[in-house]
């Protein structure tokens, strides 16, 4: 066996040293794998919604008011409490008149004496405005038949009848003057009759228009009350419904009869509404953003005796999702894996760890899920959020 000399032994112990530093340096300057997250392509049931925040309100309320301004009792209703047709809500004692002082008591008295004198000088007045026309009446009698007869000119005949004519006249204004005058005297006695500041009046008893339930309570407290200030909100619950403004583009996808998930109302499970009617009207709204927007209402009826039962009332928040679309056996994959390139959509497929650029046809898109119509098969996994460091061929590891 041929030896091997020193010199040839050290070439060789270089040599693969050499490789060893190369294979190293080849090794430290090569690409890390990239560490993502995959998510895979599968069939499925697809949605298209479009989903708002809404509240529930009743479309049947009554605002009760004070009929007359007074004194309004305690209110012993409350919030919640149930009444019927016809069942007393609270009282109103009507206003106090203001009791008289010695000196207006002293007017008083003076202005009812005045009255009286009046409407006596009036009726004498009538007396003598009766006796007037009597005489005028008598007159026009006698003169009649003689100017008949061509014994007086007419116009002694015409000059009779101008004298009954205006004592009658007479008469009716002195009659209306004894109306005014008695009114004035009844208006004193009136005045005096309330010196005390006690009305003998029967409070006001407010009764329930309808079988409802007591929403609020704006005054609760006795006290004064002003003719018209609200003292009960009264609604039928039975007339639940919601309420839901979106936006002007997605309310032209809205239609009368649609199917509406109401989600995130506090309760278990969803509870099922349907599209009642779209308002034609939009109105500005200014987001949180503060960017204008066109919002349009969208009125929803709702399962109510899931509602009611799981006590839902007046005012509360829920989410709504107007069902546009429902399909089974949809492919699909999250949105966050889908991008835009220069012909289109397109996402990432992890291949025996390589990132492979895939071009996909994108149908429609319901919140966090992406339709697939062509270009990806059932089971391929899809890398989320690609960011600049994944490129064709780029190597992997799934976290």
């Amino acid at each position: 066996m041929k030896k091997i000399n020193k010199s040839t032994r050290r070439t060789l112990l270089l040599a693969a040293l050499a490789v060893a530093i190369v294979a190293g340096l080849l090794l430290g300057f090569r690409e890390p794998p990239a560490l993502v997250d995959t998510a895979e392509a599968h069939r499925d049931t697809f949605r298209v919604t479009v989903e708002e925040e809404g509240r529930t309100r009743l479309a049947d309320r009554y605002e009760v008011s004070a009929p007359v301004s007074g004194h309004l009792s305690r209110v012993r209703l409350e919030p919640g409490d149930t009444v019927q047709r016809g069942d007393p809500l609270f009282l109103v004692q009507p206003l106090y008149s203001a009791p008289l002082d010695a000196r207006s008591r002293a007017q008083a008295e003076a202005s009812l004496g005045r009255a009286e004198a009046m409407l006596a000088v009036t009726r004498s007045h009538v007396e003598a405005e009766e006796a007037r026309a009597e005489l005028a009446r008598k007159e026009l009698e006698r003169v009649r038949p003689l100017a008949r007869a061509g014994h007086l000119s007419a116009e002694v005949l015409d000059r009779a009848e101008t004298e009954v004519r205006r004592a009658d006249a007479a008469l009716r204004s002195t009659r209306f003057a004894v109306d005014v005058a008695r009114h004035e005297r009844d208006n004193a006695r009136a005045t005096l009759a309330v010196s005390g500041g006690a009305d003998d009046v029967a409070p006001l008893t407010v009764r329930a228009p309808l079988d409802a339930t007591v929403l609020r309570r704006p005054r609760q407290s006795e006290g004064a009350v002003q003719a018209g200030e609200p003292v009960m909100v009264l609604g039928d619950l039975n007339s639940l419904e919601v309420e839901v403004d979106v936006l002007s583009r997605d309310a032209v996808r809205i239609r009368p009869g649609m199917p509406v998930l109401l989600t995130r109302w506090g309760g278990d499970g969803e509870l099922a509404g349907t599209v009642r009617r779209v308002e034609p009207a939009g109105f500005t709204r200014v987001s949180a953003l503060g960017v204008e927007e066109q919002r349009v209402w969208v009125l929803v009826d709702i399962d109510l005796d899931h509602a009611l039962s799981a006590g839902l009332g007046d005012g509360y928040r829920v989410e709504a999702a107007f069902l546009l679309r429902h399909s089974d056996d949809v492919l699909q994959i999250p949105v966050s894996a889908v991008f835009r390139d220069d012909t289109g959509w397109a996402t990432y497929v992890a291949d025996n760890g390589r990132a492979r650029l895939r071009r996909l046809d994108i149908g429609e898109r319901s919140g966090l899920r992406a339709e697939v119509t062509a270009g990806l098969e059932a089971g391929e996994r899809v890398i989320l959020h690609p960011g600049q460091d994944i490129h064709e061929g780029r190597r992997l590891r799934t976290r």
